[in-house]
Parts: structure tokens; sequence; C-alpha cells
């Protein structure tokens, strides 16, 4: 029983330490991400707590549920209103950039290593996605504001280009297992039938489990987010099964489910941001265990060249001709380029190569951990300055606004009595999919006065207080609604 505590307490205290490191990111803007990678190398088998651990299986599960969730809590605080201006750019951002980055680093690593082409491509898949919890992180950490277009475009993109990074990988190491069975014809149908599965499913869902959250009515908070939860991981693992891709399926269906309105919304968004932190602390320590450190110095020649051949070359390729026809000036494209953090997916990918048996697998993964390592210190560090340097910062604008003449904004607040026979008895205010500005600010129950939330039920007799400023269309929401 000792020996179990004992675990616990390391694990409480990898944790407690991951946690509390985040204030040395926000006060000398070291990247969260590489204190966390950092803590883990130091409580590995080479570090002080001495702790051994070389399982490539299972830091590839508990890193594919990690990323599981990491998704879905990145794509719920996608807002579909914010990216759908750029979604075109930054789809072939992570589909069609994603493919020539992985190409052009292939070309670096082939001549560099002992390596066929096929293994150098693979290599150049396992690096070629961007971590987005990283880069705004760190900005927001330094308090760096982009232009217009800029943001939404980078959130957009390096939520979704996990998902194709990871299917490069997985068929690349099948055609080098398989012996090149797999035709191109092939490759080319299953990328169609993984990610129309994988959007399909994760729009359906999403459009589903909002209304079922508003029918349900949980007599416990705590069961809703748990009902989710379910949700993600039945998802992901049926998309999976019927051959779709399950990591773009459960980021559609964050995006999916924050278009609607739900009950508990905003608390639910802020639980899962918490679950996708404590799971970037779990895979990064995981990951930071896996590695050992005495291995590093024998490919940071090699990884340093790859790592800037990357920044440099293959990433700014890979965003010019993919942004070849787009709005976006050469400043914005040459900071997009050089946003392109490495982050938890391709360690993650890195080990895949383990399970299978190849023969480099070893030096792929101390190459791509040393890369990440670089990319997190070294562009994390410098985003503030480049963003400066290429004029990119958003410029504030202060508006000066006349305060209202009453305080008390009666000309907007109306009161509605519901009566015993209207349809809305027994919905929850979530149900009813109000307006942004039709707010119920109290009801009125017999003696009692109640502050409403989305899960608060409508009763017979119910007096509402009502704000809503376009008075023209007020009387058509409310035969429409209730």
């Amino acid at each position: 029983m000792l020996h179990f505590e004992f675990y616990l307490f390391i694990i409480g205290l990898l944790i407690f330490l991951s946690a509390l490191s985040s204030k040395l990111s926000d006060k000398f803007g070291i990247p969260v991400l590489f204190i966390f990678l950092g803590i883990g190398m130091l409580a590995g088998s080479e570090g002080l707590l001495g702790i051994h651990f070389d399982n490539a299986q299972f830091a590839q599960s508990a890193g594919t549920l990690a990323l599981i969730f990491i998704l879905f809590g990145g794509g719920l605080d996608t807002k579909w209103k914010v990216i759908k201006p750029v979604f075109k750019e930054g789809i072939i951002l992570a589909t069609i950039g994603v493919v020539l980055t992985a190409f052009f680093v292939a070309l670096c690593i082939y001549y560099l290593f002992d390596f066929s082409f096929l293994e150098a491509l693979l290599v150049g898949a396992i690096v070629s996605s961007t971590d987005a919890a990283a880069v705004f992180a760190i900005l927001r950490a330094r308090g760096v504001a982009l232009k217009k277009g800029l943001s939404p475009l980078l959130e957009l993109e390096s939520g979704s280009n996990d998902p194709m990074a990871i299917f490069l990988t997985i068929t690349l190491l099948q055609i080098i297992t398989l012996s090149g069975t797999t035709s191109l014809y092939e490759w080319i149908f299953s990328f169609f039938v993984q990610f129309a599965l994988g959007t399909a499913l994760g729009i359906v869902v999403g459009l589903v489990v909002p209304h079922i959250l508003n029918k349900i009515h949980f007599s416990y908070y705590g069961l809703y987010p748990v009902f989710i939860i379910a949700w993600v991981l039945l998802l992901f693992s049926i998309t999976s099964m019927l051959g779709g891709n399950g990591f773009l399926a459960v980021y559609i269906l964050g995006i999916t489910i924050n278009t609607k309105e739900f009950v508990n919304k905003k608390n639910m968004i802020g639980f899962y941001d918490g679950i996708a932190w404590m799971m970037q602390i779990g895979v990064f320590l995981t990951l930071g265990l896996l590695v050992f450190p005495s291995q590093l110095p024998e490919v940071a020649l090699h990884g340093l060249a790859i790592a800037l051949w990357l920044l440099l070359v293959a990433r700014p390729a890979g965003v010019f001709l993919s942004l070849v026809f787009s709005k976006f000036s050469w400043r914005e494209k040459t900071f997009i380029s050089w946003v392109g953090l490495r982050g938890a997916v391709p360690i993650i990918l890195a080990t895949y190569p383990y399970i299978e048996g190849l023969e480099n697998a070893q030096l792929i993964f101390n190459t791509v951990f040393f890369m990440v390592l670089f990319s997190i210190l070294i562009q994390g560090s410098t985003l503030p300055f480049v963003a400066k340097l290429l004029k990119v910062e958003a410029i504030e604008e202060k508006e000066e606004k006349e305060a209202p003449s009453s305080p008390l904004f009666y000309h907007t607040l109306q009161q509605y009595y519901i009566e015993e026979n209207s349809k809305v008895v027994g919905q929850s205010v979530a149900e009813l999919e109000l307006p942004p500005d039709f707010l119920i600010l109290l009801i009125q129950r017999e003696d009692k006065y109640i502050r409403p939330t989305g899960s608060t039920i409508f009763e017979k007799n119910d007096i509402l207080l009502i704000k809503y400023d376009k008075s023209s269309e007020y009387k058509k929401i409310l035969k429409r609604i209730f």
C-alpha cells in the first residue's frame, strides 16, 4: 500500500510543479510546454527522481487519450463565426500545407541520415503539425494581440492539422512495414474516407449532443460534463472503427457543439479547458520520462540542422505555396511560418515507429524530441519579437461611448408572464436557444426571485424580467419561443 501511495505522491508532486511552473512562463517568457518536458526529464531515470520509464506503448496510448481531449477542448474553445472568414485558408494549410512541409523536411533528412526516402518522409510527417495551445499560451502570457484574421487562421490550422499529420504517419508506416503494397489510389481513397467520415460524424453528433443536454435535465450538475466525456470517447472509437479519422471527428464535435446553446455551457467550456491543460501536462511529463537525455547530444547536430531547415525553409515553403492565392500579405505569411511551433503531437507520433519495430526508431524519437525542444524554446521565446518586427500586432483603438441617460435601462426592460398552457413550461433556458441580446435577467416564482442559468426550468406562473434592445422584434421573439 505504501508503494502505491508513494507513486500517487510522485504524480501529485509532478502535476503540482507543472501547474506552478506556469508562473515562470508568465514572468520570464519561458514557454510552459518546455518546462513541462523539462520536469518530466528531471523526474526520469537519468534525472533527480530516477523514475525508470521506457514503455513506448503506454506513452503512445496515454498520448492518444490526451490528444483526444486536447483536440476536443480546442474545438470547443473555437467559435465558428470567428474562423468562418478564414476557413478555406485554414483547411488548405492544415492539409496541403502539412503535406508540403513533410515533403520538404524529408528532402533534408534524406541527405543527412542514411534513411530511405520513405523513412525520411515518415519523419517529415511526424513533425509536420503545429501546436495551437503552445502558440496562444505564449502570446497570452506576453500580452501579444494579432491583427484581425491571423489569430483565427492560426487557431484553425493548428487545431485541424493534427489529423492530417497522424494520417500521413500511419499511412507511411503501413507502406514501410508492408513493403509498399498500398497503391496511390488506395492511399487517396483512404484519405477521403477517413476525413469525410470524421467530418460528417463530428457534425452530426455535435448537433445532437446539445439537444440531448437540454432535454435530459440531470439532477446533478456533475453529470453534464461526464455525459459529454462519454460522447467524446464514443465518437472517437466509433469513427475509428468505421474507418474514419477519430481525431478530426472530436475536433469537429467541439466546434459544432460551441455553435449551439446548451445547459451550463460557459461552465463546461471552462471545465474542458482545465481537462485539456491536465492532458497536456500528463502527456508532456510522460514523454519527458520516456526520453534519455544522455542520448540527445549524439543527435543534436543533425537535429539542429533539420530544425533550422524546418523553421527557415520547409515550413515557409509550405505556407507560402499553400496561401499563394490568399489575401494575406508577405509579412503575415512570414509570421504564420514562424508560428509553426511543434508540440506534443510530433513526440507522440515518434513513438509509432517503436511500436512497429522500425530499425531506426530510437534515432527517430530522439531527433524528433530534440526538434520539439528547439521549436518550443527558440520559436516560442521569439514570438512577441517577431510579431513586432513584422508589424502584425493589433492596434487597439479606444472607443469613447456615451453613458446611457438612465442607469436602469428602463426602456429596454420587459416583463412576461408564463401561463399554465405555455409550451415553455418544463423546458430549460438553454433549450430556447435565445438570441445573444435577449436576456432573461430575473424570474419571480411566487415569493422567490431566481437568477436564471441555462439549466433553469420554467414553471407555470413564472414572471420573467427580460432585457432586449430591439423592441420592434421583441414580440416576434416572444411569440416564436413562448
